[in-house]
């Protein structure tokens, strides 16, 4: 599977700093629903309006995580995807990890390196 068939999916969790409009996460969440995505947001230290600590809060089934925060933060939004049995995570340049892409690999996670804004570009 590549990012491209990602976007088959329709229910995404933008995984940063979605409230800063500067934020690549910003950026891709606000692109996501502009394009008629389901889309919120996950950051474990901050909240706001469609921002959630957890993606055990988020109110609807979500397909796709897209990582785009520190891979600290990543790993463990990542384990909380295992246990609710999300199986798709794109990985933003910057957000990869060595322990990142072995527990996907290890816990039949799809995971795709490359970036939500260009594959958005080819829609």
């Amino acid at each position: 599977m590549n990012a491209g068939e990602f976007l088959n999916h329709k229910n995404w969790v933008v995984a940063g700093d979605v409230i800063n409009k500067e934020k690549y996460a910003s950026k891709i969440l606000n692109r996501l629903q502009e394009k008629g995505y389901l889309v919120a947001g996950v950051h474990p230290k901050k909240q706001g309006e469609n921002l959630y600590k957890s993606l055990k809060y988020i109110p609807f089934n979500v397909e796709v995580v897209d990582l785009c925060i520190n891979s600290a933060l990543g790993i463990e939004i990542v384990k909380e995807a295992k246990e609710l049995n999300i199986d798709k995570v794109l990985i933003q340049p910057g957000a990869e990890s060595e322990e990142i892409i072995s527990y996907c690999k290890e816990n039949g996670i799809t995971a795709v390196e490359d970036c939500a804004l260009v594959q958005l570009q080819k829609l």
